[in-house]
């Protein structure tokens, strides 16, 4: 188990390298919609991107492209702003990846009112079926990896 190590005021953070390999991808759908083939193949590029992005990480992807990133927050919903603010007119039919969970829904909302339309994360949250509900409302594709990105 590979480890890195980061300098903090009094002391260090001492974590295990994310080593998540494309093959460890499990996309679970949780909402009703299932996703297109195209989201699909977003979905999986922006998790591959998402992983090198500083935590709480966004990363939108239309067209196999980046179009917006929100890095680094102490908040997932300012993340998701930041993203969709960056991707401007190209967040409309982008799909978003979280490297962590939604705490609350005011993220998935945001996506969905910046033109998301499917949302890659891990879940584990103990708002997972609220967060799901919003989506569901939206008509998102929603896809839980069960697995977390995590850079600090």
């Amino acid at each position: 188990m590979a480890v890195e190590y980061r300098q903090v005021a009094g002391g260090f953070l001492v974590q295990t390298r994310d080593a998540l390999n494309e093959s460890d991808l499990h996309m679970e759908v949780m909402t009703g919609r299932q996703p297109s083939l195209e989201e699909v193949i977003g979905m999986q590029f922006a998790w591959r991107a998402v992983k090198h992005i500083k935590s709480n990480a966004i990363v939108l992807v239309k067209n196999n492209a980046i179009v917006g990133m929100g890095s680094g927050q102490p908040s997932r919903v300012d993340a998701v702003k930041i993203a969709l603010n960056k991707a401007g007119v190209r967040a409309k039919g982008a799909v978003l990846a979280s490297d962590a969970y939604f705490p609350k829904v005011d993220g998935v909302e945001a996506a969905a009112q910046g033109g998301v339309t499917a949302i890659i994360q891990p879940g584990g949250s103990i708002s997972d079926t609220d967060v799901i509900e919003v989506a569901t409302h939206y008509n998102l594709a929603m896809v839980f990896t069960g697995r977390r990105h995590f850079k600090h």
